[in-house]
């Protein structure tokens, strides 16, 4: 028997199916006015959800958000009226994430140009890498470098965090790989070295799988992974297939590895014994580039970004309560399906895959007049971002690889990309010296950045959303925060 909502005198009607975004049905058919608003909507659904804390939820009918009314929404679209009409309901993030703003630190330091930034998966610590051979350790709280880790020899091309924010890896041109202590600066073990050609990036094992943070991937110019045991300081297993440059590794939730490489394929391993599981194949150039839809929760391990404190702390607990708390939070932005996987090229596309399942892609994604520098998933996995050479960021759908709409405002190449914790926002860095923030729903620029005397070549959004930090050509770290006296979190 359906349900109704009172009625409303000449106003037309129609019956609607909730429907979540795997398709299962909550509730029976509904009767409702044409008229009805989202807030209405969510008070319904909210109902039928019978949860204890209602739930801020976004409402869609064939792909198109109901934001005024319903009857606005289905204006332009061919509806049969007698036939029940699904609406798909989106649960949103709990917190606002609010948009940085121009109050800037600029903390000098480095001595050559910054390649990488990276924020902790708390939020509590920053890290850079630099050409002038060092990593170093900023203070958030007073703005000032902390530590200066010395040690490479050659320029600091990658950095990764473990993800109980323990540990910072980083590796260089030089072929090495250092472990830092961030509480300290010093080195953590031996040096990891064994391979030949410079390293181009890291990654660590998810902390849902060991929450000892034992064990890290690394990518090589040589043509190979290796996976290193950080405790004993050894390499545990070389993984060799690819026949040129290997350009990403991505170590997923589910045991498996993911490698990208410049002879064009993507190459899926089981962490485990290192077996090759299968090749992904169909890009006709270098590979550049990947984003697993699963990232954001892998990189926060245990940390909930709605729970954010103002001063950043690491996750308490024992290591049994953070590989549980980690593995409920992957097993929530997992779902039923297996994790996506998603690749950039110098062919100027993008494929969306299902590794796991299929060697088939699922989409090939065209539209960029450019190489692909920088793919990544919102953190709620919805969209994906693609930042390009061709001045654009392009959003599509995560799930589909449809295409969304192009943010253009940049006048140069686009280097990287970074979300905020409620896949609200995107921050792009750029070579035309400026950060720009994207809002993800209206597809506008909500904020201009400039500030950097030269190119900016990496850019990051900390997972409490409190602050982005870019670094470039310019050798300055900026720092921009959030509005808002103290924190960027509101519930």
């Amino acid at each position: 028997m359906a349900a109704s909502m009172p009625p409303d005198e000449d106003v037309q009607r129609l019956l609607i199916q909730f429907r979540d975004e795997a398709g299962e049905s909550l509730g029976s058919p509904f009767d409702v006015p044409v008229t009805i608003t989202p807030d209405k909507l969510q008070l319904v659904c909210n109902a039928l959800l019978q949860k204890d804390e209602p739930v801020p939820l976004a409402f869609f009918v064939h792909d198109v958000e109901i934001v005024a009314s319903l009857e606005k929404t289905l204006a332009g679209q061919s509806v049969e009226t007698e036939k029940v009409l699904d609406i798909i309901y989106q649960p949103q993030a709990v917190f606002r994430v609010r948009a940085v703003t121009r109050c800037t630190s600029s903390l000098e330091g480095h001595t050559e140009a910054v390649i990488s930034v990276a924020f902790s998966p708390t939020g509590k610590y920053l890290a850079s890498g630099s050409g002038d051979t060092t990593v170093r350790f900023w203070d958030l709280s007073t703005e000032t470098p902390q530590f200066t880790a010395k040690g490479h020899r050659h320029w600091v091309l990658s950095i990764a965090w473990s993800p109980d924010g323990k540990k910072l890896a980083s590796g260089c041109k030089n072929s090495q790989i250092f472990l830092w202590d961030p509480a300290t600066g010093n080195q953590i073990g031996r040096v990891l070295s064994g391979h030949s050609k410079w390293i181009t990036c890291l990654c660590w094992e998810p902390l849902h799988i060991n929450p000892q943070c034992r064990y890290l991937a690394s990518a090589s110019k040589d043509g190979s992974i290796r996976i290193w045991d950080t405790l004993m300081g050894r390499c545990d297993k070389i993984l060799t297939s690819h026949t040129q440059s290997v350009t990403c590794v991505k170590w997923g939730g589910d045991g498996l590895l993911y490698s990208s490489s410049q002879d064009r394929t993507i190459k899926v391993w089981r962490s485990q014994d290192g077996v090759l599981c299968r090749t992904l194949q169909g890009h006709a150039h270098w590979v550049n580039t990947m984003a697993l839809s699963t990232d954001y929760v892998l990189r926060t391990g245990a940390f909930e970004p709605a729970e954010a404190t103002i001063n950043p702390q690491d996750v308490g607990g024992s290591l049994a309560e953070l590989k549980d708390k980690a593995q409920q939070r992957y097993d929530q932005v997992r779902g039923q399906e297996p994790e996506r996987l998603v690749s950039g090229s110098d062919d100027f596309t993008l494929f969306l895959w299902r590794p796991a399942e299929d060697k088939k892609p699922l989409e090939r994604m065209t539209g960029h007049q450019a190489l692909i520098n920088q793919v990544l998933f919102s953190p709620d996995a919805r969209i994906i971002a693609s930042a390009s050479f061709d001045k654009s960021i392009k959003l599509w759908d995560g799930r589909t690889g449809k295409y969304l709409t192009s943010l253009r405002g940049h006048v140069s190449a686009v280097y990287q990309i970074a979300w905020s914790a409620d896949s609200r926002l995107l921050v792009s860095g750029s070579s035309d010296s400026t950060l720009k923030v994207w809002d993800a729903k209206t597809k506008k620029l909500a904020i201009d950045l400039p500030g950097h005397a030269d190119e900016v070549y990496a850019t990051d959004w900390s997972p409490d959303g409190q602050r982005v930090a870019s670094g470039g050509k310019d050798k300055c770290l900026r720092i921009e925060h959030s509005a808002g006296p103290n924190s960027s979190l509101v519930t």
